[in-house]
């Protein structure tokens, strides 16, 4: 894990409804639970992975009034996390599921803390730039 970083992510390709922002580790499983995309032995170890961090971790004020926010995992103290969490890393490869694991520094205004994670406030746009045209060299 980059020691540089503060915040760290695990995230997907779709977008959040409620955040227009890339959907975290926890939405994306329950998402395929929903779906019925995981065995029920899978959907259930990511049951326990759940009941494990809903036992362990404080739920955000802003999370339970459905806040626009995105909540990230602090580094400084996240090996405990970040070892529960593996599994549910594994059941999103075992179901070719894409995500990201991102870090940064910069992760918008903190509306909530506490000792292992926070929330950031997003405003629930999504800026889309045209990307410029690729450049190759001249042959």
């Amino acid at each position: 894990m980059p020691q540089d970083f503060r915040y760290v992510r695990i995230q997907g390709k779709e977008l959040a409804r409620n955040t227009m922002y890339a959907k975290g580790v926890f939405s994306m499983c329950w998402q395929m639970i929903q779906d019925d995309v995981m065995e029920e032995e899978d959907a259930d170890l990511f049951r326990e992975i759940d009941a494990w961090f809903a036992e362990h971790l404080p739920w955000p004020e802003p999370c339970k009034n459905r806040e626009a926010v995105v909540c990230w995992f602090k580094t400084e103290n996240t090996d405990e996390m970040m070892r529960m969490i593996r599994p549910a890393m594994w059941l999103l490869e075992k179901y070719k599921h894409p995500y990201y694991v991102v870090y940064t520094n910069t992760p918008g205004e903190i509306v909530y803390e506490d000792r292992y994670q926070i929330a950031t406030k997003t405003d629930g746009e999504l800026i889309i730039q045209e990307l410029q045209e690729s450049w190759s060299p001249k042959e």
